[in-house]
């Protein structure tokens, strides 16, 4: 690595445009950025070029960043929107490369920004919130969770100002990491993150509940996995005893999904469900795998893949028509994956059919609900247990998920059902009630939900 170097230098990657952009600005201009500082008002361009180098001379040395940070002040026109959204690409593009002190000044560039309600700071942040890696517990993981837990109560005040959207993605990324932290013991520092974690969410809760049902549904699903915990317990209470029901029929922006998703995950992901044919796909899948899935911690990031895939990725129709592998067929790879880990292999079914138990045709996708009705159609000839086993989960979940709710559950998954072959998606719910591969139960079981809900429109 060059002296000074914010990134780790690689002779076999061609350099990326952003970096090279903002090397080339520092490399050219560094004279301007010492005081004494011109009084001439730069032009436009030169303004932009100026940008860049600040960002560059700031990630490379603390000791004269509030120098730096003066000048920029003394530039700005546009409510810092184009610093803002240089520290975005590079925590999107660059991230992986930084060395640990140029990490370090990235957060303190974020705190300037929040100082100054930056324009694009929220996207600052839900950036910042997808490099914490899922089941990941090295030190470098472990302290950019605990620095962002603590801006966000640091900085608590000014955020919910000028921000307030930001903090439900605050409180969906930790209550989810906060799940996976909970499970695993013996790392110290890990431990203080976790109070923080607990501290935040709570704080959520109790201060700005109504922001933090804005989330929708899907916080339900995040909570039950906290129930044990004694702080969540009473948060949990308080919830059901209010009308649940209010908050399973708030569908769950997509935007949340992608928290827990790195940008370099759903690149992959989008290749392999945009461009990869069935028959080619094998060395795709065990490039996946060895990139972000080896480790004993590792699966659960799972749960969020699979999320991500039923509610944000949804094909156009020309590729559902072409050889490109489907969404149905990698969901039935991860789970074929998690087979092994009981407990990570229940959420990422209770991930695939989460929609399905409060479906509304008025508000809710039927792509969301297709994959699940697709890999348990395909899987009729060869794996018949596959089909069995999901069958059998979802049955399960309607009788036991909310019985409180039941009800309004078998309506949903009825709903589904019925809009799943309106559409076209299953030629006929006969392919699932007369199959003789299919067990008699749970044939008898899905003609009585059916029946009883025969009248939804």
């Amino acid at each position: 690595m060059e002296k000074g170097n914010p990134f780790v230098a690689s002779l076999h990657e061609v350099e990326n445009q952003l970096e090279l952009s903002l090397r080339q600005a520092f490399e050219s201009l560094e004279p301007k950025l010492q005081p004494p500082f011109s009084l001439d008002i730069p032009d436009p361009q030169e303004s932009l070029e100026l940008t860049r180098a600040i960002v560059y001379a700031v990630l490379c040395d603390s000791g004269s960043s509030k120098t730096h940070i003066k000048l920029l002040h003394a530039l700005v026109t546009d409510g810092y929107a184009f610093f803002t959204s240089l520290l975005v690409g590079t925590v999107v593009e660059l991230y992986g490369k930084l060395v640990d002190s140029a990490k370090v000044q990235l957060l303190w560039l974020t705190k300037e920004m929040i100082d100054v309600s930056s324009v694009g700071l929220e996207d600052l942040l839900v950036s910042l919130l997808r490099r914490i890696g899922s089941g990941d517990y090295g030190e470098q993981n472990v302290w950019l969770c605990s620095e962002l837990v603590s801006l966000f109560l640091d900085k608590w005040d000014c955020l919910l100002e000028d921000a307030p959207l930001v903090l439900t993605s605050a409180l969906y990324s930790f209550l989810r990491l906060f799940a996976d932290h909970c499970r695993v013991t013996g790392i110290p520092k890990l431990e203080n993150v976790k109070r923080l974690e607990i501290k935040f969410c709570v704080k959520m809760f109790r201060e700005q509940l109504h922001l933090s049902l804005k989330i929708g549904r899907d916080l339900v699903r995040l909570l039950q996995d906290l129930v044990h915990i004694s702080e969540f317990k009473e948060i949990w209470n308080d919830l059901v005893c209010s009308d649940v029901s209010k908050i399973y029929q708030s569908k769950t922006s997509s935007r949340y999904f992608l928290l827990r998703i790195t940008p370099e995950m759903e690149t992959q992901l989008r290749f392999l469900l945009g461009n990869v044919k069935l028959g080619s796909h094998k060395r795709h899948q065990v490039w996946f795998l060895k990139k972000f899935l080896l480790g004993p911690e590792k699966e659960t990031v799972l749960i969020d893949i699979v999320r991500f895939i039923c509610c944000v990725v949804h094909p156009t129709n020309e590729i559902i028509r072409s050889e490109i592998m489907p969404r149905w067929a990698v969901i039935g790879w991860f789970l074929d994956l998690c087979k092994q880990n009981h407990h990570v292999e229940g959420r990422v079914k209770l991930a695939l059919f989460y929609d399905w138990l409060f479906f509304d045709e008025r508000i809710d996708s039927i792509m969301n609900v297709e994959p699940a009705v697709l890999l348990m159609l395909w899987s009729i000839p060869q794996y018949p247990h596959i089909t069995h086993s999901l069958l059998e989960f979802l049955l399960h979940l309607v009788d036991t998920y909310d019985v409180a709710c039941r009800d309004m559950i078998m309506r949903g998954v009825a709903s589904a059902f019925r809009e799943i072959e309106r559409k076209g998606v299953v030629q006929s719910m006969d392919m699932f009630l007369s199959n003789p591969e299919i067990a008699t139960d749970l044939k008898k079981k899905l003609a009585n939900l059916l029946s009883c809900h025969q009248d939804i429109n």
